[in-house]
Parts: C-alpha cells; structure tokens; sequence
C-alpha cells in the first residue's frame, strides 16, 4: 500500500488556476433540527478547498446525504451543510438544487473567485448509486478536472466516485492521501505486536476483516455484539443476547486458522447484562456462562476491560474497528470508553477504523492521543484487508 500512495494522481501537483474542479467530498453527517451536529467530515475536507481555493481554482462539490434512494427527500436537502461548510471554510458557499442541468451550468458561469459551488444531495438521483455512465458523463461536464477526497466512498462503484473518471483526468484529496499513508502503517511492515480490536453490533459485517487479519496480527480482541456470536459458537451460554447461529460454521474455521497460527482470539469473560436497551435500564455484571436467560450483554465487563488493557499496554500497532457495547446509553459505554482511553493513552500507532468507532470515540471524549482516526468504516477496512476499492484504483497511474 505505501507503493499506492507513490502511484497516485496527487491534486497538489496539477495547475488548477482556472480550471472547474469537480470535487467529490462525504458531507455524510448527522442533522438534527436543520443543524450539522458532527462536522468532523466536513472539516477534514477544508485542506483539499483551501489548497484549490489559494491556487485559483473553481470548487464544484458533489456529497450525498443519507439514503433517499433516488429520491427527493427534503429533510436531506444540503442546506444546513451549506451552511456549516460557509461557517468553517470562511468564504461564500453558493447551495443549489440539483446536480444536473441549467441551473448548474449557469451558477458555473457565475461563480465568483474564492467562493465553492455545492451541489445537491446526488442520492436524489438513482443513477448515481446505479454508476449509470449518461450520468456520470453529465457530471464531468461540468469540470476540467476530478479530485476525489470521499475516502469513505472508495469502494462504492458509484457515478461520482467512478464512473466520472472516465470522462475527466482524476486526483486524489489530500484527505485521501492521508488516510493511505495513515492505514499504510498498518499494512507495509507494521511494528510489532500487532493488536486488532474488533467489536460493532454484527458479526457478519466482520467476519471477512477477521479472517484477514489473522495473517496479520499477533492478537485479536472481540467485544460487541460481535463477541456474543463468537462465544455462542463455541458453545458459551450468552443468555438473551444477539447471536447469528448462521455464521457458527465460518467462525469456527476462523477460530481453527488463529489457532493453527498460534494468534489468540481473545473474548470478553465477563459481560455488562440488561433485559433492555435504555438510559435507566438496571445492569448487572456477570460472567459469560451466567447470563440469565432474559439478559442481554450490551458491554464488555469490568474484567475483561482490565485483559484488554492489558494486550493494548504491550502492543506497538493497534487497529480498533467496532464499539465494545452499546455505548449511546450510558450504561453500556464504560467498554468503548476504556478502550478508547488505553488507546489514547498508548505509545503504539493507533488507529480507529471510522464508522461508528469514530462516533464513539468522538462522544465519549477519548479521541485526544489516538493516532489516526479514518473517516471510513466501509473503505478503510477494505483496504487493510488488501481489498482492490474501485475508486482509488481510478486516481492511480
């Protein structure tokens, strides 16, 4: 991967005076009542616009929001993304309607130096997720050159990630290029021990991360809803909690790879158990084989907090993918916060596989210290599972 960071097409080294600059960025943030309330994808963008903008470029960007299935949904316009894009980046931002047509071509005409053009929602159009090619044939027309710096959308073979390569030369963001160089470390010779933590709600969205990584790590930590299936395959009561009795078979082959490669698999002993999930439900602390047969485990425990730490102190190279528990109640998020906290508090590369973890990590206060924290879940561990992403591949020489 450190030869792909060499290979790619790079924004910085292309003249962009004058020249229209379609720019795909992941506006993809939380709103509540008309307001961005995570701007954190917004401001990692703001290097790539300041660096077009300094050098006389015309900024066109094109986001999505959520998950209107080609359709118009107000509550997913742009508008307050605008807005908070205008407030970070200090210079005007002019919000259209569309993404196609007249109105675009003309707003193009006006622009003024020193302000960006933002697009609408290009989910409202169900070409985009189809990569239909009349589309993405439309949306380089409005530009001279492509620079792609949604890394969280590197591996959707979308209209506007990759389908517009075909049609304008192409470069990567400077948020591309550091997540590549960041995640590179995890791949091209990662100092050692090398320590996974994995966690998340689903264990069928790891699975494929976790039999990958064997090959790669020295110990493998599983916390989440994903440890609840690992242990019911091998044959641990978990009472009430969530478990995918379909994935037993391909567990036990990845439990049998570690095994044969001497990489431990280490699973919470102790568990955090409700009979529901909310603010005020009444938790107990129990160990695994214990839990009653109307708990839930929504958390690591205590116990296994303290085995987790442990691992975490001795590493030199840590990925962490997935929360410990249900950490938006506040009585399941002692786990990921503890993690986080060693993390935070590590002298190993750190790294947090985006997604959900970088939520978490964000509102519990624990990010300071981590070394990077990837802006996506999805692409990010595509890429450290060696995973070709379709849109990369199309900003490399």
């Amino acid at each position: 991967m450190a030869n792909l960071l060499d290979r790619l097409r790079r924004v910085q080294d292309v003249a962009v005076e004058g020249k229209r600059m379609v720019v795909r960025v992941d506006y993809n943030v939380p709103l509540a009542d008309g307001r961005v309330v995570d701007d954190a994808r917004i401001r990692a963008s703001l290097p790539t616009l300041e660096n077009i903008l300094e050098r006389g470029g015309v900024p066109i960007l094109i986001t999505h929001l959520g998950r209107p299935k080609g359709k118009v949904v107000p509550e997913l316009r742009l508008n307050p993304v605008a807005t908070c894009l205008q407030d970070l980046l200090g210079k005007p931002v002019r919000k259209l309607d569309t993404c196609v047509g007249d109105e675009v071509e003309q707003a193009i005409e006006e622009w003024q130096p020193g302000s960006v053009i933002l697009l609408e929602n290009v989910r409202f159009f169900p070409e985009e997720t189809a990569n239909e090619a009349g589309f993405a044939r439309q949306l380089a027309s409005l530009g001279d050159l492509f620079v792609n710096d949604a890394f969280a959308t590197l591996h959707r073979a979308h209209a506007s990630t990759l389908g517009i390569a075909d049609y304008l030369p192409s470069y990567a963001g400077l948020l591309v290029q550091k997540e590549i160089e960041a995640l590179s470390r995890l791949t091209d010779g990662p100092e050692h021990p090398y320590v996974a933590i994995i966690g998340g709600k689903k264990a069928r969205s790891k699975l494929g991360t976790l039999r990958d990584l064997v090959d790669q790590v020295d110990a493998i930590l599983i916390g989440g809803g994903v440890a609840f299936t690992f242990l019911h395959a091998m044959g641990h009561n978990v009472g009430g909690s969530i478990v995918d009795e379909s994935l037993f078979d391909e567990i036990l082959l990845i439990s049998e790879k570690a095994e044969e490669k001497d990489i431990p698999i280490i699973l919470p002993s102790d568990a955090v158990v409700a009979a529901e999930l909310s603010d005020t439900a009444e938790t107990a602390v129990v160990r695994i084989d214990d839990i009653p047969a109307d708990g839930i485990g929504l958390d690591i425990g205590p116990e296994t907090i303290a085995l987790f730490r442990e691992k975490i102190a001795t590493a030199r190279t840590i990925i962490w993918a997935g929360p410990m528990g249900a950490f938006e109640f506040s009585p399941f998020s002692a786990g990921t916060a503890e993690i986080g906290q060693a993390l935070s508090q590590s002298d190993a590369f750190t790294v947090v596989g985006g997604g959900e973890t970088g939520e978490a990590v964000k509102k519990l206060n624990v990010e300071e210290g981590i070394s990077w924290i990837s802006t996506g879940g999805g692409a990010c561990l595509a890429l450290l599972r060696g995973k070709a992403l379709p849109a990369l591949e199309a900003l490399r020489d």
